[in-house]
């Protein structure tokens, strides 16, 4: 594993009490036909189309020619019927309506540390993109975002379906959030029983004051995949959000992952996040 900037502060975790649930502070396919109009061109450089369609696990090369020749291969929205065809690494092929890739998936979680956009532009500055860089010669992308400032656990894949299912329905992240000033009681009241914002409720899963720590520390999980929504929850209440450090993404944890650095998800770590 390759190893990445190290912030020499390390991250608070928590750990929720059995009974309160408060933080402690150590711890489609697509149905529409495709576009016969626009035939992308053949070139030599590529892979060939029954080849890819064979790498993506779907079928053989040799059952692949017969699903381009009866119409059910689509490039860049154009069907493909000739044989031979080549793909080219920024093509966009589907298989029956669903995109498909031929290489294989990744998972990477990174421990961000402050300073870095997450973004995959290269005009930012200094990108999540740079600590991740030799995580895998496949491009990844980000699934949701942490502020420049913000700090902790980010999540990046080349799975689209992955992507796609926790862009649509959120996933739970839990996050330690520092304020410029105390914590109301009945602030953390409103904001746990839904605090509503230029008409529409804002729905958190938890929150609580962090253990041990003042008032003005607070753990909030909630089902988004940005982290504006929680300054605009505390805007809304009048503070100012100090510090913001992701703890959690649905069942992974920090745990022996330092600031800055990176590592691969394991099978087991997959199959925990596709009971979700």
């Amino acid at each position: 594993m390759a190893k990445q900037q190290d912030n020499k502060r390390k991250g608070k975790s928590f750990d929720k009490g059995k009974k309160s649930k408060s933080f402690n502070k150590a711890g489609r396919a697509s149905n529409s036909k495709p576009n016969l109009s626009k035939k992308p061109s053949t070139t030599a450089d590529g892979i060939r189309l029954n080849k890819y369609i064979a790498n993506s696990g779907i079928c053989s090369r040799r059952e692949a020619d017969m699903y381009i020749q009866v119409g059910s291969v689509s490039v860049n929205g154009s069907i493909i019927n000739e044989m031979g065809f080549k793909v080219k690494p920024n093509d966009e092929v589907k298989f029956d309506g669903r995109r498909i890739n031929p290489e294989p998936k990744r998972y990477v979680l990174l421990n961000k540390p402050k300073g870095f956009a997450t973004t995959t532009s290269e005009s930012k500055g200094n990108t999540v993109m740079d600590l991740v860089a030799n995580a895998s010669n496949i491009p990844l992308h980000p699934i949701g975002r942490l502020g420049r400032n913000a700090t902790g656990l980010l999540l990046f894949t080349n799975d689209d379906e992955f992507m796609q299912k926790f862009t649509r329905h959120g996933i739970s992240r839990l996050f330690h959030i520092e304020l410029d000033k105390n914590l109301k009681a009945e602030d953390l009241q409103s904001i746990k029983e839904g605090i509503k914002i230029n008409g529409k409720t804002i729905e958190v899963e938890e929150i609580s004051w962090v253990n041990n720590a003042p008032k003005k520390e607070v753990g909030l999980k909630i089902k988004h995949i940005g982290n504006s929504v929680i300054r605009t929850i505390f805007d809304h209440l009048k503070y100012n959000v100090v510090k913001v450090d992701c703890v959690t993404i649905g069942p992974l944890t920090k745990k022996d992952l330092s600031r800055g650095r990176w590592r691969h998800l394991d099978e087991q770590e997959m199959n925990n996040f596709s009971m979700l």
